[in-house]
């Protein structure tokens, strides 16, 4: 088992892009693949999703009345999962209409809603929450992942936590065939195709500690799961806290 990969604290706000990353900066064409809508609605009812929802770790953080965003819910799972903790006002956003309504379907006690644009439709400060699960690996563009934690600073209030689970860089022989092969294709060490004709990407903890830095870490954890394609992969759990004003909402 490789060693922890996520010990440490973030990254200064004032580090550049270029200090934080080794790699071959990204072609401007990347941006096109970080809305891959077709693929998800075409697998939408055959894909299962699987990081964990630690209660333990967010209910001392939250009341059972926290605003919570579930940004990329897929078919709900995670929202689902708050719901039966009894936090009822969640809410999930994804881009592909056919995950959503699977989720409709499944969970018809949920509000689940496609979004339609590059931005949140919520106003600033709207949320004491948001869960960003395996949302990052679906976005191959470091630009396109920079305005989605940008987009999430602005709908969190202050002090509201932001809880990430997503894939690093692995450490196995299959992953890293994977990166090699598609490394000169995308212009990126850690982006490559899984089958069905998605493009996804693990992520090097630099990049990690830079795109969460304006955040203040709570901790880390990591763990093994399988993934949407069966195969057993290393994920990151990070929490964390937008400064300001109001530790939680416990109060």
């Amino acid at each position: 088992m490789p060693s922890p990969v996520w010990s440490g604290s973030v990254l200064p706000c004032r580090l550049s892009l270029d200090t934080c990353r080794p790699w071959r900066i990204i072609g401007a064409a990347m941006g096109s693949l970080d809305r891959q809508t077709d693929y998800w609605n075409r697998v939408a009812n055959e894909k299962e999703f699987t990081h964990p929802l630690s209660l333990d770790r967010i209910r001392p953080l939250l009341s059972d009345t926290a605003r919570i965003l579930d940004y990329g819910c897929g078919y709900g799972r995670s929202c689902h999962g708050l719901w039966q903790a009894g936090f009822r006002n969640t809410v999930g956003v994804d881009i592909s209409e056919e995950m959503i309504r699977r989720g409709r379907g499944l969970y018809p006690e949920l509000t689940l809603e496609v979004l339609r644009s590059q931005s949140l439709p919520f106003p600033d400060g709207a949320f004491d929450a948001v869960l960003l699960f395996a949302v990052l690996t679906c976005i191959p563009a470091d630009s396109g992942q920079k305005e989605v934690l940008s987009d999430i600073f602005r709908v969190l209030r202050p002090g509201g936590i932001l809880y990430v689970s997503d894939y690093p860089m692995q450490a196995d022989r299959r992953n890293e065939q994977r990166y090699a092969q598609y490394e000169k294709k995308y212009g990126m060490l850690g982006v490559f195709e899984v089958a069905g004709g998605a493009i996804v990407r693990h992520h090097t903890r630099e990049w990690v500690r830079y795109l969460l830095s304006q955040f203040q870490e709570i901790g880390t954890d990591e763990m093994t799961v399988l993934t949407m394609n069966g195969n057993p992969a290393r994920i990151f759990q990070w929490l964390g806290r937008k400064p300001g004003e109001g530790v939680s909402d416990t109060a």
